[in-house]
């Protein structure tokens, strides 16, 4: 199985607890004299069953991750801690791009301006080069999980 498929596996396995978790609900309590519309103890059942598979798939994914280098990013796992973090700061800036954009709106020349205190070109800047750093990671990602095997 390659790493694609296993991550692929493991969000329908996620899917599938949440699912379960509502069904589990559903069926918890009922009017006296009434049955669930399904065995609680066969869900429970289930939901073990998932988790088990759960924690065996995100191990091997884990493995894999923290095994399997990259070129220029280390491994796996460090080239998706780096696109992470690449989401955060570019998130951040976007915020602060917003906040210096906003046009000023005075009612008379008595209220008191605003100017932005950042060169919000400078920072656009910056946004789209982490951008692209970003679409560069994550490509290479996506293909490296195509190409490689589950450990």
């Amino acid at each position: 199985m390659k790493l694609a498929e296993a991550l692929l596996e493991r969000a329908d396995l996620q899917k599938r607890l949440a699912q379960l978790k509502e069904r589990l609900l559903r069926s918890t309590v009922v009017q006296e004299g009434e049955q669930p519309a399904e065995d609680p103890n066969t869900l429970l059942l289930e939901m073990d069953n998932i988790i088990k598979a759960l924690k065996i798939l995100v191990m091997r994914i884990n493995y894999t991750n923290s095994t399997t280098t990259l070129v220029n990013y280390g491994t796996i796992s460090d080239a998706i801690t780096h696109r992470e973090l690449l989401m955060k700061k570019r998130s951040i800036l976007e915020a602060v791009i917003e906040k210096a954009s906003i046009m000023d709106m005075r009612y008379s020349h008595s209220e008191i301006k605003t100017i932005p205190t950042v060169n919000v070109k400078k920072l656009q800047d910056q946004v789209d080069d982490i951008s692209k750093q970003y679409r560069l990671v994550d490509t290479l990602l996506q293909q490296t999980n195509w190409l490689t095997d589950l450990k």
